[in-house]
């Protein structure tokens, strides 16, 4: 076992995040710092990808703000980030749905997951 993966494996605590993969719309609820103060704001969209693995996991997620799409990239064990709800499983058949940056409109919804 290389030195990397045991030193993420023996000090970096895992959060125990619900299940979730692209196409599924998520919550992510996290706290800013303002000088001072600490306050929390979410961010709800469509996630586009995750990758990595392990410690370095990371997940993007996409949301219209206004006509402006705009993304943003968690890492999964970041310190700052409180919770994760599930709000809707999506039906997509890629790992990785970039295409869904050029749709808008009705070609840019997603289907539900049924069971």
């Amino acid at each position: 076992m290389d030195i990397v993966s045991y030193v993420q494996d023996q000090y970096i605590t895992k959060k125990d995040v619900p299940e979730f993969s692209s196409g599924d719309t998520i919550t992510v609820y996290y706290q800013i710092r303002e000088g001072e103060k600490v306050r929390t704001q979410f961010f709800r969209g469509i996630v586009l990808q995750r990758r990595g693995a392990g410690a370095t996991e990371t997940f993007t997620i996409r949301k219209m703000s206004g006509n402006v799409g705009v993304e943003r990239i968690f890492p999964i064990n970041s310190p700052s980030i409180e919770r994760i709800e599930v709000n809707k499983k999506g039906s997509v058949r890629r790992a990785r749905i970039f295409y869904q940056r050029e749709r808008t409109g009705k070609s840019a919804r997603i289907r539900e997951r049924r069971g």
